[in-house]
């Protein structure tokens, strides 16, 4: 799994050569993050397409925001550059929790109504 989630992260965060082993070992800490939010019972085989995805957008995410604000890439004749690199990876990793909500258990995260 873990080179197609690199592969994956190599297009979504527009990584050049010389980020690719940052990259990679991002890959490998959003493959584990994502092993452990799993539901009691589900594997990564049963849900395969989400979970390469949103690991490869936690991946792409990390790497945004270790660039210190730049995010750029390009397809063909096109090039695309943002500052903001904390923005992009926060909308990566919405993108993660909104494909892996099937299959994930909660982050812990709670809010709990306080009686007045």
């Amino acid at each position: 799994m873990h080179e197609e989630i690199l592969t994956l992260a190599e297009t979504l965060s527009g990584a050049s050569e010389d980020e690719t082993q940052t990259l990679a070992l991002f890959c490998t800490a959003a493959e584990a993050l994502w092993r452990r939010r799993l539901r009691g019972g589900v594997t990564p085989e049963e849900c395969r397409e989400a979970f390469l995805c949103a690991a490869a957008l936690e991946a792409a995410a990390a790497m945004a925001q270790s660039r210190g604000g730049a995010v750029r890439f390009t397809a063909g004749d096109v090039s695309v550059a943002e500052t903001d690199g904390g923005q992009t990876a926060a909308a990566l990793r919405r993108e993660a929790e909104r494909l892996m909500e099937p299959y994930a258990a909660g982050d812990g995260f709670a809010v709990l109504g306080v009686r007045g």
